[in-house]
């Protein structure tokens, strides 16, 4: 948001008298800020090192952040665009290859350089620096001041003396790094590789002056131990590191400026401010480097912060308002820094990828840059990495065809299983065939059914449809005739599953997972554990009980074969039955179906193999799991990688990794996409086939995972509850009339976005003169 104008509104929230801790660049630029808005404000800021001291080398600012800073502080945009080096393009270089992509339009300069500009600025304005000089404690800040702003970084003792109101949680993370410079200047953003005896390590390299560069050396805690690094001091390293990356430095060394190896501390505080004390920037949020947003968010924080100053009637709506307003930015920007963070920590997985795919993989890690954003910054690179891949001319990549045994899908979009709860007796009735018909015939290369239960017992309300009763299967082909016969190349999915312990509970609309008020059947599952504290505590199943279920599945999966569906789907997560085996949260079992993983997949492996049996030959048959409880003590992302294992040797085509719904009191961590990295992870230690889901909206997110190789399809279930043709509509969007997008004939007049009103209008022609 812009600041607003010098004297708009006075002092505004009376903050007359301002005491910055900390003169790094987000305390000096609220501090020039706050007094440029009003010039009788006193603002004193308390540095403890000197005006030359600094940590790091460069900074680099986005186009959007120097947008903010022209607004906010003309002199200081001014001042920085004398200041800059610029340039277009990433390199990245691994085994030998450098690819290019062009277009991202970096701009940076030397942090010692931006601080001088800050100091000189601050200066002008009058802002009292404090340099060599500790701040007083907070409380006596906070006693003789209107506001306190604490922008004493990610270190902060503020943070520290008021943890009890800010409640902060400092998580660190799995690389060690070091920050190093270079006496040259880098031609391009450049990210090397290097696989050697130790394990992966890598390089992020950028300039900030005609004659520097920025150099970060990173690599995982094991690696660098086993690499000796632990036991060299910082001379040492320097030169070791220089060393290793001899070909991207041309042989020049590296040099240090108080370098020290270190690992990331992602900080996350509960609340922002404690009375007129309020955290900035690294004080109050933290992002992982290799999305360069540390400064980016400080500078954003003072302009929004001296913006609500301004706005508000008072120091506490202020500092309100400017949380409001931060948090989403910044919970947006860590959770795309921690999916960048996590890539490289990860980034063994992926050095076996083709040299384009791994290009592209690295360049959308962060899902900030995507595949139609590439394409527009880039349009050759882009299609140079669809070409590898095995994109035929002027295809997306999600209308590649994918093979799992004899069944070929035309593209890789995938109708995740939706539960409908609108069947009787277990009946897929109308409903089913309109709601299925209409998502076979809006394109999608697999339609999937709702989970479809194997008993009535196994039901999770009275509205679900099931698969035990032949008058089920016969309505069921009633379903799979349709879209064979009027949506031919879409292909139709089975689910089964149990409920568990997540059974005999009303429809969703009527209260999600609340026990029927009448009517209950009696629950079954691998131990007596309730899914909630006032739900029905289920019986601990038998063998004699096990052994009767896995016969239900497979009674199941013979009907379900019989009824034409093409592929099956065993349904082994969001803690139903077969899930509840399987999580250490709900399997308290002491015989020889609980208590180590091995044990725990006993059970959903002896009825795979069951359904396995009976499930045609030629037809594929996947599995579903959550890779994650999103709960302290239950299944984890190592845990997830093994039961996928698991399951791939017993003949599963493909593993569709979804997360969580085991207990009621997970904290999953929502996002954008925010379940793919764990597909990614299986794809990539196990080898087999994964299906992403979760938060998957967009095409441009559907064409990124499949061409960076997270994932062979993707499942979108909301969306195409929003648009039952999602996938013909996404091809017409991107301008595609191929095999992988077939319009049903009775559509093909719409299979154009309809024409909208002009609105555009004549612009100036003529001018005095001509």
């Amino acid at each position: 948001m812009s600041a607003p104008t010098p004297g708009a509104r006075g002092r505004g929230a009376g903050a007359a008298t301002v005491a910055v801790i900390g003169g790094g660049p987000g305390g000096l630029y609220t501090a020039a800020l706050l007094k440029r808005l009003d010039p009788a404000r006193e603002v004193t800021v308390w540095e403890r090192n000197t005006p030359d001291d600094t940590f790091g080398f460069g900074v680099v600012l986005s186009e959007e952040t120097l947008g903010g800073i022209e607004h906010a502080d003309p002199v200081v945009h001014e001042a920085l665009q004398h200041a800059f080096v610029r340039w277009d393009d990433i390199d990245i270089v691994h085994r030998g290859t450098r690819q290019t992509a062009g277009g991202h339009r970096f701009a940076a300069l030397a942090r010692t350089r931006l601080l001088k500009i800050l100091h000189d600025r601050c200066r002008d304005l009058g802002v009292d620096l404090r340099f060599s000089t500790e701040a007083p404690h907070p409380d006596r800040l906070a006693r003789t001041h209107d506001l306190v702003v604490a922008a004493d970084g990610v270190h902060s003792t503020t943070r520290d003396t008021y943890a009890a109101f800010f409640r902060p949680r400092l998580t660190s993370h799995r690389c060690r790094y070091i920050w190093l410079g270079a006496d040259f200047p880098f031609e391009a953003f450049r990210f090397e590789i290097a696989e050697t005896e130790h394990g992966v390590m890598q390089l992020h390299g950028y300039p900030y002056a005609p004659d520097a560069s920025t150099v970060i050396v990173e690599m995982r805690e094991d690696v660098w131990r086993a690499a000796g690094f632990d036991e060299l001091d910082t001379g040492e390293s320097v030169e070791r590191c220089a060393k290793i990356f001899a070909d991207a430095l041309g042989g020049r060394p590296l040099r240090s400026n108080n370098s020290t190896w270190t690992t990331f501390r992602t900080v996350v505080n509960d609340r922002w401010s404690h009375g007129t004390v309020v955290l900035l920037g690294d004080a109050a949020h933290t992002a992982h480097f290799s999305i360069g947003s540390g400064t980016k968010l400080a500078v954003e924080d003072a302009v929004a912060l001296a913006a609500c100053l301004g706005e508000q009637p008072d120091v506490p709506s202020a500092l309100t308002a400017y949380e409001q307003e931060r948090r989403p930015v910044v919970a947006s920007t860590q959770r795309a820094a921690r999916a960048s963070m996590e890539w490289f920590e990860n980034l063994a997985l992926y050095v076996d990828q083709r040299p384009r795919q791994f290009a592209f993989n690295l360049l959308t890690r962060s899902r900030r840059v995507t595949h139609a954003n590439l394409r527009l910054r880039d349009a050759r690179c882009t299609e140079a990495v669809e070409r590898e891949f095995g994109c035929p001319p002027g295809t997306p990549p999600m209308f590649t065809p994918f093979r799992m045994r004899g069944l070929t899908l035309r593209n890789r979009v995938v109708v995740s299983p939706m539960d409908m709860y609108s069947a009787a007796d277990g009946v897929p009735g109308d409903f089913h065939l309109v709601h299925l018909g209409a998502r076979a015939l809006g394109g999608a290369g697999l339609v999937m059914t709702e989970m479809v239960c194997v008993s009535e017992q196994g039901r999770i309300t009275p509205g679900c449809a099931g698969l035990y009763t032949g008058r089920q299967a016969e309505a069921w082909r009633r379903i799979t005739d349709f879209v064979h016969r009027q949506a031919p190349g879409t292909a139709i999915g089975v689910q089964l599953g149990h409920s568990g312990r997540k059974g005999s509970t009303k429809r969703m609309w009527e209260g999600m997972d609340e026990p029927l008020d009448e009517g209950n059947w009696p629950l079954v599952a691998a131990s007596p554990i309730p899914y909630k504290p006032y739900g029905q505590t289920p019986r601990e199943l038998s063998r004699a009980q096990l052994t009767d279920l896995r016969e239900q599945f497979a009674a199941a999966a013979g009907r379900a074969a019989r009824a034409g569906f093409d592929l099956l789907e065993l349904h082994c997560a969001h803690g139903y039955l077969l899930s509840g085996f399987l999580s250490p949260l709900t399997n308290r079992r002491t015989d020889p179906y609980g208590g180590s993983l091995e044990r725990r997949l006993r059970f959903p492996l002896e009825v795979f193999d069951a359904v396995r049996a009976v499930w045609p030959g030629e037809r594929p048959m996947t599995v579903r799991i959550s890779a994650t409880d999103w709960a302290e003590g239950g299944t984890t992302a190592e845990e997830a990688v093994e039961i996928a294992r698991a399951f791939a040797a017993h003949g599963a085509d493909a593993v569709d990794v979804s997360t969580g719904q085991v207990v009621a009191d997970e904290q999953p961590e929502f996002g954008r996409s925010y379940q793919t990295p764990f597909a990614d992870r299986v794809r990539h230690e196990v080898g087999v086939p994964v299906i992403a889901v979760g938060a998957i909206s967009s095409w441009d997110d559907v064409n990124s995972l499949i061409l960076a190789g997270r994932a062979d399809l993707c499942a979108l279930a909301r969306p195409h509850l929003y648009d039952p043709h999602w996938t013909l509509h996404a091809a017409a969007e991107q301008g595609y009339e191929g095999p992988g997008a077939v319009w049903p004939a009775p559509y093909r007049a719409g299979s154009r976005r309809p024409a909208t009103g002009r609105t555009d209008a004549p612009g100036p022609r003529l001018t005095p003169g001509n």
